[in-house]
């Protein structure tokens, strides 16, 4: 997940054992204590662990008597190296981690991810079939943890109208107005491009199409202001009308726009870009028991629920299934059909589409 602006401004605390009184635990009996349980998961930091830490694992553990210690993950590819590393040891940091959809695959390729038993997840079930993630021999290699939408975002105050199209971000009236993700695997441009003037991202199968969406991108250039890395820079500056309209996450600019800022968050017709994250086991894990419990919790449509109202996540189970109400899912989903990151290319093409990237866009 790159949601950096989630591991801002917030204190870090890590729960463990959560649900038990400390008190409790040491009066009880030793051997009653070395039955407990516990499992160690890894989710991106600052609000968004935070609001696992209070929201979420508590109920788990309240359900299950398996405690949750949280831990931080830190950003980009560096935690899927510190456990493959770790796991070429022996040794698990957490046991189960939330996981990008390219770290997924990169992670498949040296068989990271322990194989998950859907027969002990009668829950996986209710999740939309894109969200299980698998070996190409059919293993499952993780369960989508959670949904999240990049949108077209503008300021209220600089543009009366909410634009329609992501064709916007191409228009000469816009020059020098925009702020987009200034990665190829996190702004997930191509796909936007595709989408918008080639038809749909079936055009990116060849390098051809890969090139046309390129040089195509690269006509908006003209209108960047700013190509970010550090998303609460470009927060600040949308708020604040500086950089008036841009891609940004549908979830934390709908939070400063109930703060009173001037923003909003807009699905364009040809989608919102729907990002998501897995839950996967590590394979030096040995609480595999646990893993198919906490999984198979999270994967609930009440506990989907929970995560849409208390953390801001998109759900990742069917809508019919969910008791969210039309304001609620509006405010972290929508019904368009989004636009789905090729995160293949970002497996089998990544140096390639980095050094054009460079070349072409940011340069």
């Amino acid at each position: 997940m790159t949601k950096d602006i989630r591991k801002t401004g917030v204190s870090r605390r890590t729960i463990v054992a959560a649900g038990l009184a400390g008190a409790g635990v040491l009066a009880m009996p030793t051997v009653l204590r070395a039955q407990d349980r516990s499992l160690k998961v890894g989710v991106y930091g600052g609000y968004f662990k935070d609001s696992f830490d209070k929201h979420i694992f508590p109920e788990f553990t309240k359900v299950s008597g398996i405690a949750v210690e949280s831990i931080a993950e830190p950003t980009g590819e560096a935690w899927l190296v510190q456990l493959e590393q770790a796991a070429k040891a022996g040794r698990a940091p957490a046991d189960i981690s939330m996981m990008s959809q390219v770290a997924m695959l990169k992670g498949q390729s040296t068989n990271l991810w322990a194989p998950l038993d859907l027969a002990r997840i009668p829950n996986a079930g209710n999740l939309v079939d894109a969200f299980i993630n698998k070996y190409p021999d059919g293993r499952v290699a993780g369960i989508g943890a959670v949904a999240w939408y990049i949108t077209l975002v503008s300021n209220t105050d600089s543009f009366a109208e909410a634009p329609e199209s992501w064709a916007v971000l191409w228009d000469p009236a816009n020059k020098d107005k925009l702020g987009l993700l200034a990665l190829v695997s996190n702004s997930f441009l191509l796909e936007v491009t595709a989408k918008t003037f080639m038809g749909g991202t079936a055009a990116l199968d060849t390098e051809e199409g890969l090139l046309k969406a390129l040089e195509k991108l690269a006509e908006v250039k003209p209108n960047v202001r700013l190509w970010y890395r550090d998303e609460a820079q470009f927060e600040q500056a949308l708020k604040s009308g500086e950089i008036p309209m841009g891609q940004y996450y549908h979830d934390v600019t709908g939070l400063a726009a109930a703060d009173g800022h001037p923003v909003r968050s807009t699905f364009p017709k040809e989608g919102g870009i729907l990002d998501s994250g897995c839950w996967a086991l590590s394979r030096a894990s040995a609480k595999t028991d646990e893993a198919h419990i906490f999984i198979d919790y999270m994967s609930q449509p009440a506990i989907q629920g929970t995560m849409s109202r208390k953390v801001g996540t998109a759900p990742t189970v069917k809508r019919d299934l969910l008791d969210l109400t039309s304001e609620e899912f509006a405010g972290v989903s929508s019904e368009i059909d989004p636009i789905i990151p090729r995160y293949d290319l970002y497996q089998t093409k990544s140096d390639w589409l980095n050094q054009k990237w460079t070349e072409l866009i940011v340069g």
